[in-house]
């Protein structure tokens, strides 16, 4: 409407100025990007849905069409940096969503749901990025994350075909031995995406901690939490599925056998890129590749340098945050073997967080019931009526072309 035009080439050289319609602009884009996107409070469908196969899960989910939120942004860059306060907003809606689904994918047994909240934060993580004004660490997250996301719902979708269906993690256990390149495969996606160096997610994840450190303290602490909820949560998957012993029924163990080479060639290769992808942008000394082609539609991004020592000092950080984090999900599930209770038992804080803070119940009572009672009156009074009117005015046409006797 502003610039009659939505070709990005041409509102490059257009958008010069601030204007308070631009900010309804963005915000609107924004909203857009929630929901493509997953963020909070239009995230309920990327967890439903996995029910899908998980090829489709490892592209559509993990690599393409979720990122397509911070693509546009990013292409926009220009008009959200005039922006400052929807800006803002995005950060804080990013950093809030990465800690909300965190928490949730503390509690889940489904293999593939944990994966699913795992992706919404992340996602999370990304948008907390542009929000800041780092479009290129957004992306740098955006390819890492589909490398080891996608290794890691691939790597499920072989494990539930060992196990005959089963999603459910309390039913698994000591895969390791029978699923080796499973195994390895999904343990250097699971470290890539815990932050642990040098693999691929810790680069991408630490640019993101080290642009919240620098503007924002309290953003920061959200991503440090999720983070560490994150290596958590991750190892606790890794340990229920791969180690102690094997929990599910003597047929699923008579069952259980390594992938046949059509799904755990992909798997190396996508771990491969999972340990060795961070190198397309390393941040010292002017290695970044990927900042090199962002160059164009992010002008100056190749000359932007943090301080050493405070790079230094947030990897450190980012990597004993991940530590700890791997460390109590040892602690839990191998020292002291804990295993998920069953749904029935679970109580307390961690049945608020399995029934995903309740939201499904709350939008259902919110939107989906007065919806369907709306459509109901509708049916039922509203087209009935017009159906009679528009029927009289038949019958009225044949009573006055029926031929007098």
């Amino acid at each position: 409407y502003m610039f009659k035009t939505v070709d990005y080439v041409s509102l490059k050289d257009l958008v010069t100025s601030p204007d308070p319609l631009l900010g309804v602009a963005t915000l609107a884009l924004f909203i857009g990007a929630t929901g493509k996107s997953a963020q909070i409070p239009l995230y309920t469908w990327l967890p439903d849905a996995m029910a899908g196969p998980t090829p489709v899960s490892a592209l559509i989910h993990a690599a393409t069409m979720v990122t397509a939120g911070i693509f546009m942004v990013t292409r926009l860059n220009f008009i959200f940096d005039l922006t400052p306060d929807i800006q803002t907003l995005i950060a804080i809606v990013g950093a809030v969503t990465a800690l909300f689904a965190a928490t949730i994918a503390l509690t889940q047994n489904d293999i593939k749901k944990v994966l699913a909240y795992s992706t919404v934060s992340q996602l999370g993580l990304m948008f907390l990025a542009l929000g800041l004004g780092a479009y290129h660490v957004a992306v740098f997250h955006v390819i890492t994350h589909a490398f080891f996301k996608a290794c890691l719902f691939l790597g499920s979708g072989s494990v539930i075909h060992a196990m005959g269906g089963e999603q459910d993690m309390r039913k698994m256990g000591g895969l390791k031995n029978k699923m080796k390149t499973t195994y390895y495969t999904f343990l250097i996606s699971t470290l890539s995406i815990a932050g642990i160096p040098p693999l691929a997610g810790f680069f991408s994840k630490d640019e993101i901690m080290l642009t919240a450190f620098e503007h924002n303290i309290f953003l920061w602490i959200l991503a440090a939490l999720a983070s560490l909820l994150t290596a958590f949560y991750m190892f606790r998957l890794l340990y229920l599925t791969f180690f102690k012993e094997f929990r599910g029924t003597e047929e699923q163990k008579h069952h259980l056998h390594e992938s046949p080479s059509s799904m755990t060639l992909p798997l190396i290769v996508l771990a491969f890129l999972a340990f060795f992808g961070g190198l397309i942008s390393i941040p010292f000394g002017g290695l970044s590749w990927l900042n090199a082609y962002l160059e164009p539609i992010l002008p100056g991004i190749t000359s932007e340098h943090a301080p050493v020592d405070q790079m230094v000092l947030t990897m450190v950080i980012s990597t004993i945050i991940a530590i700890v984090g791997i460390a109590l999900a040892y602690s839990k599930y191998i020292k002291k073997s804990e295993v998920p209770a069953e749904d029935d038992e679970i109580s307390g804080v961690a049945k608020v967080s399995y029934n995903k803070f309740y939201i499904d119940e709350i939008y259902d009572a919110l939107f989906v019931k007065p919806l369907y009672a709306l459509a109901g009156f509708f049916e039922s009074i509203v087209e009935r009526a017009l159906k009679n009117i528009l029927k009289s005015f038949g019958g009225l046409v044949e009573l006055l072309t029926v031929p007098a006797r």
